[in-house]
């Protein structure tokens, strides 16, 4: 089906008390940029009975109280949101430097990014911090950012077989896509460095540095910075 010209969004249940918006397929900034409208939208509109809202790179899942409401009110309420995504937009991102040291003992799986480039570390961590990731969406662990817009010829496989614990703070590739450890976890990307920053402190007034829609640019740092900047952050 069609509204206004474009494909209107697939909805469908989820369980008994979930509703699944999808946009699209596969890791698009134009299909998450609507995932992220009607995320908003729906914040906004603030629809009675629902009591989560999860974006992902192509959809939105909506958590509900099946004692307030009922899935065809809801679908009603979102056909007539959906209807304004375009004047309403996504909210303007930031940009979040991150700071990382890349290979050694924080980047354990660089060599395997090396060869599977065939390019020299240099190349390596240049190709990594050029661009500015689009944050898709969050999960896997509390802050993990799923990060779009990796250099091709950054591609590596995952592990082929994971970690049973990555150190918190670790940035890592997996095919197609760039993350970071906000915790330590079991985990299989390859890990090419990390960042001192606390990118998950629940102590703090906003315990994530970032959300689903902002941009992370890495900036290359020394092991001296490293260590400087650590222990600012445990001060």
């Amino acid at each position: 089906m069609k509204m206004g010209g474009e494909e209107k969004p697939a909805i469908r249940l989820a369980g008994d008390t979930g509703l699944i918006i999808e946009f699209g397929q596969g890791i698009d900034p134009g299909v998450n940029a609507k995932v992220r409208a009607m995320a908003g939208a729906v914040k906004t509109n603030t629809l009675r009975g629902v009591t989560e809202i999860i974006p992902t790179y192509c959809s939105l899942l909506l958590i509900y109280d099946p004692l307030i409401t009922r899935p065809g009110k809801l679908v009603s309420a979102i056909e007539r949101i959906e209807n304004t995504l375009e004047r309403t937009g996504t909210e303007p991102c930031k940009v979040v430097e991150i700071p990382v040291c890349y290979g050694g003992e924080f980047g354990p799986d660089i060599e395997n990014v090396e060869k599977s480039a065939n390019f020299c570390r240099e190349d390596v961590i240049r190709f990594h911090s050029e661009p500015e990731y689009l944050i898709y969406m969050i999960g896997f662990t509390p802050g993990f950012p799923f990060l779009g817009g990796l250099n091709k010829k950054l591609f590596t496989p995952r592990l082929k077989t994971p970690r049973m614990s990555v150190p918190e703070g670790s940035v890592g590739i997996a095919n197609n896509q760039t993350g970071m450890y906000p915790i330590a976890s079991p985990g299989g990307w390859q890990i090419i460095g990390r960042t001192p920053l606390k990118l998950f402190a629940p102590q703090r007034k906003n315990p994530f540095l970032y959300k689903a829609g902002d941009k992370i640019k890495f900036i290359p740092i020394s092991r001296k910075e490293y260590t400087r900047l650590k222990i600012k952050e445990e001060n």
